[in-house]
């Protein structure tokens, strides 16, 4: 995130706009629709335009070439003339002397950025590409208009004279905080969308009535995060992704599903790997109860799918056994998300009639496997977490029966911008992770499918170059 979003309180100092173009005038009326004074000075004639905001006092102008000295007792500048020079000029007195200025189709030169803005008065969304691209700003503002209907700015004052009553009848945040969510998820927020404010009132006098003293119960949502692209989510995850207080989360959680969930609920790491446990399987489970105990609502979230080597079982037995409500939301597991993303199909008439998944993950240096069942004739085997013994996975398919030759397949931080497929055979697995430096997460495919990569390969990673799809036959 290049640029901190913030919503200023007008200031009683005016804005400086230099110029009288129509970016300038455009400048000048997002100023001006926010109830902040305007001082404006251009070469060119007094706009037009303007002569309502010059009529109620809200805007001087002076005809001349802008000075420093109209920067005197501002409070904000934006440079927005025809001429680059004046503008980078004045961007460099603004910030000799402290002051955000915005400086016309030149972003860096400036230090702060005006977004594409919907109005629904209190209620504000600001939609910015980080000067990029305005054109895309004001299009995905168009789509948030049929969204987010002019009422929403009735609700918010509506909810806002009942927000002191709420705080003292109920002390509790979390409860106070679930109080206002049912109301905005009921039937308050259609009565005011239907104009029926007098019936909504009756509605959150009855809520608070209710709520008074409530305490709240925790529950705790045990949600598949997926393999790594945010876009694999389900609608139910991200729901309870934005209603957690708490979020306790795995190292396979990418950063940008991470950064879905609620902003100000508290996060909690309890990552796994090879030698490193930042918290005992036993820790999370009792940390799961304790929080909702609390009277939390606890995000659990789990990479991939958390019944699929996730030990979400264990997590949701130990939940049961201490009476805590949970909900589960299966994800896409890994093999699904990894195979697909690589143009691999786990099952085809041609080659692979079934498909096993396997966790391949060394207890005591050891694989203890039905490896007879693995190497049978037209099947997929899918190894989870089996990097670390790619050499004995290797071998002991090798040693019972199945083909030197077989395609094989790693997809490496699967279904992600940084995803790398390496495709060789059985044999050549352990030489490429040593030769590729192939790192964790990775998954392993093992069948005929393999060759269909080629074929089928769609999804082109941004880290997609030359030499990341290794072939070894």
């Amino acid at each position: 995130m290049k640029y901190l979003p913030l919503f200023l309180l007008t200031s009683e100092r005016p804005a400086l706009v230099a110029g009288a173009g129509r970016v300038a005038r455009r400048k000048a009326e997002f100023v001006l629709r926010a109830g902040q004074r305007v001082r404006m000075v251009a070469p060119g004639p007094f706009p037009a335009a303007l002569h309502w905001a010059r009529a109620r006092g809200m805007l001087e102008y002076r005809q001349g070439n802008v000075e420093e000295a109209d920067l005197e007792g501002v409070g904000l500048v934006f440079a927005a003339t025809d001429d680059r020079e004046v503008n980078a000029r004045l961007a460099r007195w603004a910030r000799q002397r402290g002051l955000h200025v915005n400086v016309a189709d030149r972003p860096e030169e400036g230090t702060f950025i005006v977004p594409s803005v919907l109005d629904r008065d209190p209620v504000l969304v600001a939609v910015s590409t980080g000067g990029t691209s305005p054109v895309l700003a004001r299009r995905l503002r168009a789509r948030l208009e049929s969204l987010i209907p002019s009422a929403y700015g009735r609700l918010a004052r509506l909810l806002d004279a009942y927000r002191e009553r709420a705080r003292a009848r109920i002390p509790d945040e979390a409860a106070r905080r679930r109080f206002w969510e049912a109301l905005i998820d009921g039937p308050v927020s259609e009565l005011v969308f239907a104009g029926q404010e007098a019936r909504a009132r009756l509605e959150i006098e009855t809520a608070l009535e209710r709520a008074q003293g409530a305490r709240p119960e925790g529950e705790v949502y045990l949600v598949g995060a997926g393999p790594g692209d945010p876009d694999l989510l389900t609608f139910r995850a991200l729901r309870l992704m934005q209603q957690a207080d708490v979020v306790v989360y795995d190292r396979l959680v990418s950063k940008p599903i991470l950064e879905m969930t609620r902003q100000d609920a508290e996060l909690y790491y309890v990552g796994k790997q090879k030698d490193d446990h930042a918290v005992p399987q036993e820790g999370i489970n009792q940390m799961l109860v304790d929080l909702a105990r609390q009277g939390k609502r606890v995000l659990r979230l789990k990479g991939g799918d958390p019944f699929v080597f996730g030990r979400g079982g264990e997590e949701i037995e130990t939940l049961a056994e201490h009476g805590i409500p949970f909900q589960v939301v299966p994800g896409i597991t890994a093999a699904s998300g990894c195979a697909a993303y690589a143009g691999i199909p786990l099952t085809h008439r041609d080659y692979a009639q079934s498909c096993i998944f396997v966790t391949g993950h060394l207890k005591d240096g050891s694989l203890d496997l039905n490896w007879e069942a693995l190497v049978q004739p037209r099947q997929t085997v899918v190894f989870y977490m089996g990097l670390t013994g790619i050499g004995v996975i290797s071998e002991r398919l090798i040693a019972h029966g199945m083909s030197p030759d077989m395609p094989a397949a790693l997809v490496e931080q699967g279904t992600t911008p940084n995803q790398r497929v390496l495709i060789g055979t059985v044999a050549t697995l352990p030489e490429i992770v040593h030769r590729a430096e192939v790192r964790a997460p990775t998954l392993t495919i093992v069948g005929e499918v393999v060759r269909l990569h080629e074929k089928l390969e769609w999804y082109q990673a941004e880290e997609h170059r030359p030499g990341t799809v290794f072939s070894s036959h």
